[in-house]
């Protein structure tokens, strides 16, 4: 994938703990900000590959059954 240079105004403090994090990680301060982005932008994809793997989930029920009923609603709340 093709790279393309950004400015970002950050505040000098965040700017301090990020080079600490991308050192710690052997990474850069580009490479952070890439990958959060990315977390960002693909998240959605996630997202809607999710609701669809749980709408297929329901539509087609969990597989467990329920015997007959013997009861009615009034027997149930009978006090």
């Amino acid at each position: 994938m093709a790279t393309r240079n950004i400015t970002l105004s950050l505040p000098e403090e965040l700017v301090r703990k990020a080079k600490i994090i991308a050192a710690e990680r052997d990474t850069s301060v580009s490479a952070l900000v890439a990958e959060l982005v990315e977390g960002i932008a693909g998240g959605s994809d996630d997202y809607d590959r999710a609701w669809a793997d749980e709408v297929a989930l329901m539509q087609g029920g969990s597989g467990l059954r329920m015997g007959e009923i013997t009861w009615t609603r009034d027997e149930l709340h009978r006090r």
